[in-house]
């Protein structure tokens, strides 16, 4: 089955009077458990693209389906329950400065049914799944930024998502930290069975992690398929 389905997903803002187009007919279709590469240069639409696969931004036309259930017929407290199982991370970690690495990971299992007991052993279970058992009560300041990455992703898994959606996740990162990063990822989705979502416009990681591939221009997917297929046999000049 298919994890998420995207289909004529159009995207319209209005800036001083003028209609600018960032999404144009979109149509995706993600399986359970793939890591799917959005790719595209600045200002391709991949941020925008992904900012409606959980409906932070409201698509102006078109349908995003998570397991066959249609976002957009659904009321703001719906949207709140499907979107816990729809985790994000960014290029910038979102830290909360001023609580150390347990608490950051903590932090959103806040509402959970979880007993105390329970939550700290959830926490200390992502801790040593990220490699940062012995980093639990630093503070962000005094990690690196790979490290900084790996408690994001730490949080983002706290509450069992389905779905993780990397925004440029490895963009701020030096290649030998973002190949951890993406070996990571792909630790936890084959061991987890997550379904990624990840946009970049860095071809090095497309090449090393994604199962399939959607090349954007100008809020149009202009190629998609089997990463290695759309690679090396590309088919639109942007590939």
């Amino acid at each position: 089955m298919s994890e998420i389905e995207v289909k004529h997903l159009s995207k319209t803002f209005e800036q001083k009077g003028v209609h600018v187009d960032a999404l144009k007919d979109i149509n995706l279709t993600i399986g359970a458990g793939d890591i799917y590469g959005i790719i595209g240069m600045s200002g391709a639409g991949k941020s925008t693209l992904v900012r409606c696969l959980n409906f932070l931004e409201r698509p102006t036309d078109g349908q995003v389906l998570i397991e066959g259930k249609d976002l957009g017929t659904l009321n703001e407290k719906e949207l709140r329950k499907q979107r816990s199982d729809i985790a994000m991370i960014f290029q910038h970690f979102n830290l909360l400065r001023s609580r150390t690495v347990y608490d950051n990971i903590a932090f959103p299992l806040k509402k959970s049914n979880l007993s105390k007991e329970e939550k700290h052993k959830k926490i200390l279970s992502l801790l040593e799944l990220v490699g940062l058992s012995d980093k639990k009560d630093a503070y962000p300041s005094q990690l690196s930024g790979g490290q900084k990455q790996r408690v994001a992703i730490a949080r983002a898994l706290a509450n069992d998502p389905k779905v993780l959606l990397c925004d440029e996740a490895t963009s701020a990162l030096d290649l030998e930290t973002t190949e951890g990063i993406l070996a990571l990822l792909q630790r936890i989705s084959r061991e987890l069975g997550i379904t990624i979502v990840f946009i970049t416009h860095q071809l090095d990681v497309a090449k090393q992690i994604f199962d399939r591939v959607a090349v954007m221009e100008n809020g149009v997917v202009v190629e998609q398929g089997n990463t290695f297929d759309v690679f090396s046999t590309p088919k639109h000049p942007t590939t």
